[in-house]
């Protein structure tokens, strides 16, 4: 089949995870599709519009130990944006564009000369501990809950602000304005201000009722309320690349846009669903399920399962859980390694598929998994505590981790249909944990439903489409939906036999007791 590819206007996205930060250049390209014979044109051909994306730098993002607190790497994150940017112009596109997503909750502080006040801290320091329980006994969790529509999680903006002020940080008295992750990065690059919606929804700040900063809240706890600047929606123009920045890297001023700066909410945007009403997993170091509402949910119920709801595009809020993810797993690797047994996440998934299945069960979300300076040995001290028999190889502490994921996954996929009064055909998965097939039919298994896997790059898609549109080349997200589904093929996973699901049940069975027992 002959075939000729016509270019549009590239865009740069950056998509900074936990671990790492990867830069794609994204362009629509539009595919004239001829017959077999070559006939061309005039002989039935047709063309199909397509989003290709390539990935010019890709670059580890490893947190340091400092004294007592764990920090972001901040300056070494603007100089690999900084190389990506250089990278793009050398392989020889010219992106109208660019824009950044990164985790939520983590902040920068700027002093009066706009000068950043030390190096932001990493949402696992330990200065959070007992703050969720300290500010709830101040404020009440129901307010708490309704004033900012969030699941109590230690690390989120709120609970780290008030830790300084308890332990007497002075950057809180130095510091005129606060800059979220990709926010401050923005501000490296063109000198402005801006917070974008979706990460403001991360804080525990934002009264998502009324659309607003809870400086009542703030005043209270003693943040000061006036470092926040107003937060503006996804595809929002920010400036361009300032001059040094541009003598620096020697390329022309491109555009810098607030995309979904949340990284959950770029790769919501992306998800190829057929139906409005869709459940998704945004799968990498952490988990995320959930769904997509028109408005926050901010019922009782919600508030005892313990979901967020989160801003996504559009004005369109992201009724979701924050589940602790392929971390667990990270970290064993990391530690095995520490003691000299090194292996590819590969070789454990092919290892954990030939270790006994259904045998060890965690909760995921146990906060001693939180962030414990030995992994295994904190899943083989639940195991001794449960009386479950403890992993005794890496095949079998991987299996436990992966199968127990994925009957969190159907216990909170669940919850979310009886908040919603919804009920999803399958679980859209996403991200760069869906190249772990082994969780991928897992997360089958357990909740007896199809998994659509895909696209694995999501974040840096959904990144993507937010500024082409902003650029006037897609009409509408659904416009861009429209070009996933072109151009990044799903992989379909099915429940196996009646045998098999009855023994993903009956496990089911027992990680809902081992839930209520830990609780007791």
């Amino acid at each position: 089949m002959s075939s000729e590819q016509q270019h549009f206007p590239c865009v740069l996205a950056f998509d900074l995870g936990a671990s790492s930060g990867r830069a794609f250049v994204g362009e629509i390209i539009s595919e004239r599709l001829g017959d077999p014979s070559g006939a061309g044109a005039d002989n039935g051909s047709s063309s199909v519009r397509k989003l290709n994306i390539i990935e010019v730098h890709r670059f580890p993002n490893v947190p340091v130990q400092i004294g007592g607190h764990l920090y972001w790497d901040t300056p070494m994150l603007l100089r690999e944006i900084k190389t990506g940017i250089r990278k793009a112009f050398q392989a020889g596109y010219r992106p109208e564009s660019c824009a950044i997503d990164t985790w939520g909750v983590d902040f920068g502080l700027l002093d009066r000369n706009g000068e950043l006040l030390g190096i932001p801290y990493h949402y696992r320091d330990r200065q959070t501990e007992g703050m969720v329980e300290e500010v709830s006994a101040l404020v009440g969790p129901e307010r708490l809950f309704r004033e900012s529509g969030l699941q109590f999680m230690p690390f989120n903006t709120l609970y780290q602000l008030y830790a300084m002020r308890k332990a007497g940080s002075p950057k809180l008295d130095l510091a005129e304005t606060l800059l979220l992750t990709p926010d401050l990065l923005n501000y490296f690059l063109t000198g402005r201000r801006v917070c974008e919606f979706t990460m403001a929804t991360t804080t525990g700040l934002f009264d998502p009722g009324r659309g607003a900063w809870n400086v009542a809240l703030m005043e209270q706890l003693g943040i000061p309320s006036a470092i926040l600047p107003d937060p503006v929606p996804p595809g929002t123009e920010i400036g361009e690349l300032t001059a040094e920045v541009c003598a620096e890297l020697g390329v022309p001023p491109i555009k810098i846009i607030a995309a979904a700066s949340h990284d959950t909410e770029s790769a919501a945007a992306a998800v190829p669903a057929d139906s409005p009403a869709f459940g998704y997993l945004v799968s990498g170091t952490w988990s995320l399920l959930g769904t997509q509402m028109a408005k926050p949910l901010l019922t009782s119920e919600v508030l005892e399962r313990q979901f967020s709801n989160e801003g996504g595009v559009d004005g369109t809020y992201h009724l979701l859980k924050n589940i602790m993810g392929l971390w667990i797993l990270q970290e064993c690797k990391r530690k095995w390694e520490q003691d000299g047994e090194v292996y590819s996440f590969a070789e454990l998934v092919l290892l954990a598929e030939q270790a006994a299945p259904l045998r060890t069960l965690i909760d995921p979300d146990d906060l001693r998994f939180m962030n414990p300076v030995d992994m295994p040995e904190e899943i083989r001290a639940y195991c001794r505590e449960t009386g479950q028999p403890v992993p005794e190889s890496p095949g079998a502490f991987a299996r436990c981790i992966l199968e127990s994921l994925a009957l969190r996954y159907r216990q909170v996929l669940e919850q979310a249909e009886e908040l919603t009064g919804l009920r999803f055909a399958g679980l859209h998965m996403v991200g760069g944990g869906i190249q772990n097939e082994l969780l991928c039919r897992f997360t089958a298994e357990a909740i007896g439903r199809r998994v659509w896997a895909g696209p694995v790059e999501a974040s840096a898609i959904g990144n993507l489409l937010v500024q082409l549109r902003t650029g006037g080349w897609l009409k509408d997200l659904q416009e861009g939906l429209a070009l996933v589904k072109a151009s990044f093929p799903l992989r379909i996973y099915e429940p196996e036999s009646e045998e098999s699901q009855s023994a993903w049940a009956a496990a089911y069975e027992r990680f809902e007791r081992l839930g209520r027992s830990m609780k007791c």
